[in-house]
């Protein structure tokens, strides 16, 4: 097991000059290139926005050599993915956070749509919060008026944030946290739709506030599926043993974690100074050894210092 820092505001950003912290990484290969996909703070916007790196085209997946995509109009500011002119009602006051990529069918449209899903704050950095969606036109990501999904049960404490969405068996299947931190209230949950913004399913409860997770996110692999999720302490003291990130798998996309296998924990909440309690995973597999998973993953240190990490591992099992 190998743990590698890619980002950390102690280090800087250079040759960024207005980046304060970057974070919330989802990843997506697009024709023959790497993205990620972050969440983070410039020094010169109000809230929290959207972001990218890659890696050269052609490069095989690599923790190392990212780059930030800087603004067209100065190298040394980072770019911004999206604008805001149609989504600020539900998206500008309060920011976008914990963007997840996809790729899957619009059945009104005929056609595939890319997709990077985010929870919006309408007043608020600290919520409560919406899921909506960026959408790639092909010159660039999309804003949308409204949001896709919202909170609808008495459960959800009318807050749904850190969306993790597959598309699978004809759906867009999404797992999301409802409730808030400051409640120290969350609960995962989870519903589907056949286009991935309306007519959503009836929400599910995946696991229940008291097993503490926090996000979910899921990977295809061959004939099998594969999720790494994450457990958080949000008490006083220290955190339990079980908190970190945890490995599963099963056959098909359920709800119901008992269709998964039992979850084994690949990462804890140790304090490795430059990080402690992980969350946010995004899983990959090497490209160059298809053993070795690579979970790219959110830490944090001292005073909301964020940072950005890669486990690299032999799969479990």
């Amino acid at each position: 097991m190998k743990i590698t820092k890619l980002f950390d505001p102690a280090d800087g950003f250079a040759p960024l000059t207005d980046a304060w912290a970057i974070t919330d990484a989802t990843l997506a290969k697009r024709g023959d290139q790497w993205w990620m996909y972050m969440a983070g703070k410039a020094t010169n916007r109000p809230s929290i926005d959207l972001f990218s790196a890659s890696l050269p085209e052609g490069t095989p997946l690599s923790i190392s050599g990212w780059e930030v995509t800087a603004s067209l109009q100065d190298a040394t500011k980072i770019a911004l993915l999206g604008k805001q002119e149609a989504s600020a009602p539900w998206d500008l006051k309060g920011g976008r956070h914990c963007p997840a990529y996809v790729r899957g069918w619009d059945p009104g449209r005929c056609e595939w749509v890319e997709r990077i899903y985010y929870a919006g704050g309408a007043e608020n950095v600290w919520g409560p919060y919406t899921i909506g969606y960026l959408e790639w036109d092909g010159t660039e990501w999309r804003d949308q008026a409204s949001p896709a999904f919202i909170a609808n049960e008495e459960w959800e404490h009318g807050s749904v944030y850190e969306p993790n969405l597959i598309y699978d068996e004809g759906k867009w299947k999404l797992w999301y946290v409802a409730g808030s931190n400051q409640e120290r209230y969350l609960v995962q949950g989870y519903a589907e739709s056949t286009d991935g913004r309306s007519n959503w399913s009836k929400h599910k409860i995946v696991f229940p506030a008291e097993e503490r997770v926090f996000d979910f996110c899921v990977n295809k692999r061959a004939d099998e599926l594969e999720a790494v999720f994450s457990r958080v302490w949000l008490g006083e003291g220290p955190p339990p043993a079980n908190t970190g990130l945890w490995w599963c798998k099963a056959k098909t996309a359920s709800p119901d974690i008992s269709q998964w296998s039992k979850p084994v924990q690949i990462l804890t909440s140790e304090d490795r100074r430059w990080f402690s309690g992980p969350w946010k995973p995004s899983l990959h597999y090497s490209e160059t050894d298809p053993n070795v998973m690579l979970v790219f993953f959110d830490g944090t240190y001292g005073q909301y210092k964020f940072t950005l990490g890669c486990l690299e591992m032999e799969r479990p099992g």
